[in-house]
């Protein structure tokens, strides 16, 4: 077993150690929950190195510039504000999801015009069509950390991988026999997971273009998926109301997560892979151990519907987003609400933090998005430009960008 390389583009709170095993290439996380800005960063790396035998002494220098690139970030100043930058209106019907590449360099946009279109975010110029697909481009997602290609997931049933270089399409993924609502890459950018309105979920083997799996067991639709960090596990959330917990090297469920009255809206795991936070439309949201599948606790409160949930990116605090027009923050130890976001006017359907985890977005149907402070819940900013209900937005990974996408046909680019 040899360390191949670190990942340079490292994911909050935390480094990726990427190693060749049995011919084998495998990754495993290193989280650094404990890093503060006054943390010295070479005592916490050699601690970290007695129980990492993959950090050898040849690596440890490259290790401590990571981490040290990471506590300067906790350290930035936080007292930006954000300005509508561009506001990119070339689709010719409602967009239905956007997301970021790692960097933030590269952003894509799905529509119901049936394509995915990939935009510079420092110039707001389109770079590539992704077109081909014959119904709604509905779910989109980039490979990261690696960024080098987007998958779509279309209402005619398919799943296509594009290059993010050309924009030429690499496989169309073909097995569904209903829409494709949600879809995820693993972090070692092998498989792509698609969930379907027929009830299954699928994993696709990215180099061959072949399906590896196909995930049964639901009675209602899959509305929601994802990987865990090292990629062994991925858990598919369904209209039965329940969360399914499957081993991604044989395909077998592990748990079935039992407890919602109402179908799953959203599903995580948090970054060192040991809990998974549920939303649903029964108004609560549900902490679970991930490894033995055991309910842990129901966050409570909201008066209406849960339409998303996630941790950030510590994994020690948790967001929701309501259709009570409110969203909040819980604590991941303790389970009590810490904060209450208050001030939309209609619903709430996506919440996210900043990668540092300081600041919370959100995006209503009230046509703004709202930046909080996640600690206090205070109000810092409303992002107005949109002329309909915002569903979607983003941050990059240096929380100095966001993404807005809209009923209005528009995306907006917040710096």
């Amino acid at each position: 077993m040899g360390l191949r390389r670190l990942l340079l583009r490292y994911f909050p709170p935390g480094i990726i150690l990427e190693y060749v095993e049995g011919g084998e290439s495998k990754t495993r996380p290193i989280d650094l929950l404990d890093l503060k800005p006054d943390t010295d960063v070479t005592a916490l790396v050699e601690e970290i190195q007695k129980g990492e035998p993959l950090i050898t002494a040849t690596c440890v220098e490259h290790v401590i510039l990571l981490v040290r690139r990471l506590q300067q970030k906790l350290v930035e100043k936080e007292n930006h504000k954000f300005s509508l930058f561009k506001v990119l209106r070339t689709h010719l019907l409602p967009l239905t999801n956007v997301a970021f590449n790692k960097s933030g360099s590269r952003f894509i946009t799905g529509s119901y015009d049936r394509t995915c279109k990939l935009w510079d975010t420092a110039s707001g110029e389109e770079l590539h069509t992704l077109e081909g697909h014959k119904n709604v481009v509905y779910a989109i997602a980039f490979n990261n950390p690696y960024g080098d290609k987007i998958a779509t997931g279309s209402f005619d049933k398919t799943c296509k991988l594009w290059s993010t270089e050309t924009g030429k399409c690499y496989h169309t993924f073909r097995g569904h026999s209903a829409e494709i609502v949600c879809l995820s890459f693993n972090l070692q950018s092998t498989l792509v997971a698609t969930g379907s309105m027929d009830s299954t979920a699928k994993l696709w083997d990215i180099e061959k273009g072949e399906e590896v799996a196909t995930l049964r067991g639901h009675s209602a639709e899959i509305i929601a998926l994802s990987f865990n960090t090292i990629g062994d596990k991925i858990i598919t959330g369904s209209f039965d109301h329940t969360v399914a917990v499957w081993d991604v090297g044989t395909g077998r469920r592990l748990h079935t997560l039992i407890g919602h009255r109402g179908e799953i809206s959203s599903a995580q795991f948090n970054w060192d892979c040991s809990l998974i936070v549920t939303g649903s439309m029964d108004k609560t949201c549900m902490l679970w151990n991930a490894v033995t599948g055991t309910h842990l606790a129901t966050l409570a409160g909201h008066r209406d519907e849960i339409l998303d949930v996630c941790f950030d990116y510590t994994g020690q605090r948790i967001a929701t987003a309501s259709a009570d027009g409110s969203a909040r923050v819980y604590d991941a130890q303790t389970q009590k609400c810490i904060a209450k976001l208050e001030g939309h006017g209609s619903e709430i359907s996506k919440v996210c933090f900043n990668p540092k985890g300081n600041f919370i977005l959100t995006a209503s149907s009230d046509k703004t998005a709202r930046l909080w402070d996640a600690a206090t819940g205070h109000c810092l900013q409303i992002l107005e430009g949109h002329t309909d209900e915002i569903f979607s937005c983003a941050f990059n990974y240096e929380g100095d960008t966001i993404i807005t996408g809209s009923k209005d046909n528009s995306c907006c680019i917040w710096h």
